[in-house]
């Protein structure tokens, strides 16, 4: 398989086509086996009135990572189908990882949970949100 077909290197061509995320910044740093990692550097556009993260970059991240993560098990023709956030800890600076990991999928749907955590300099993690949700293949496509 060659670096230009290998799926991680497909992902990232994938967000890196999303109008969206040319905003936002994230990227793509695992994609496999019903696991996707996307990581965000923070930066001042990602912060609300009060210096922290919006909760819109959040959920942003859980609605990626969980449909990444769901599209090794279903294929790319998908599209998110629903999703729930929690939101544990305000995040100032430092690097928001979210970590995907499918939990149950059939043919045609697969739901998956996100833990979002924040790596300070240090190299400390702190889990500053979760979410969960779910994705649905769009086309006959076959797992």
């Amino acid at each position: 398989m060659s670096a230009s077909t290998e799926p991680l290197s497909v992902a990232r061509s994938v967000l890196a086509a999303q109008p969206f995320n040319q905003l936002v910044g994230a990227t793509i740093e695992r994609f496999h086996a019903g696991e996707a990692i996307i990581e965000l550097e923070i930066a001042d556009h990602h912060r609300q009135q009060y210096g922290v993260v919006h909760g819109g970059v959040y959920a942003y991240l859980v609605d990626n990572a969980l449909t990444f993560a769901c599209g090794t098990v279903l294929g790319t023709s998908i599209i998110t189908s629903g999703l729930t956030v929690t939101y544990l800890a305000a995040a100032r600076e430092g690097t928001l990882r979210a970590t995907a990991t499918v939990t149950a999928h059939d043919g045609r749907h697969a739901v998956a949970t996100v833990v979002i955590e924040c790596l300070g300099a240090d190299g400390a993690a702190r889990t500053c949100a979760v979410g969960q949700g779910s994705a649905t293949r769009t086309r006959g496509e076959t797992s």
